[in-house]
């Protein structure tokens, strides 16, 4: 009885130590992947804190511009608001409304073609008649 309980303990130990072994490299594979992955997101952390970086120079760099735009801007915003005050101050149904760059430079009729549309005025069409 004693032999049986040795051999089976024997054959367990080395059941045991081959289970180990399988176990034992794959927990030292895991090791060396782990070991790896944490050296690659160690260079990505890196890498994130210099482009953060560089995000926070470069919008320093935009708000210091908007300000200097901003210092130079009103100087030459007052030089053209001064010709449209003298507009709005004459009055009539268009005052406060700025002319566009297009209504100022639509030609005038020439007093024959005012004359002609004065003597043969277009009837309305379409939908839009009352």
């Amino acid at each position: 009885m004693i032999r049986k309980n040795t051999l089976a303990g024997l054959a367990l130990l080395v059941a045991g130590t081959f289970a180990c072994d399988q176990s034992k490299a794959e927990l030292d594979k895991t090791k060396a992947d782990l070991q790896t992955v944490t050296t690659e997101r160690d260079g990505l952390k890196t890498q994130l804190d210099m482009a953060n970086g560089k995000v926070s120079s470069l919008q320093q760099q935009v708000t210091d511009l908007q300000a200097k735009a901003a210092a130079a801007a009103p100087a030459p915003a007052m030089a053209e608001a001064a010709p449209a005050a003298k507009a709005d101050a004459k009055g009539g149904h268009h005052a406060g409304k700025g002319k566009t760059e297009k209504a100022a430079s639509a030609p005038a009729p020439s007093p024959e073609k005012m004359k002609a549309i004065q003597e043969k005025p277009v009837a309305p069409k379409g939908a839009g008649r009352f």
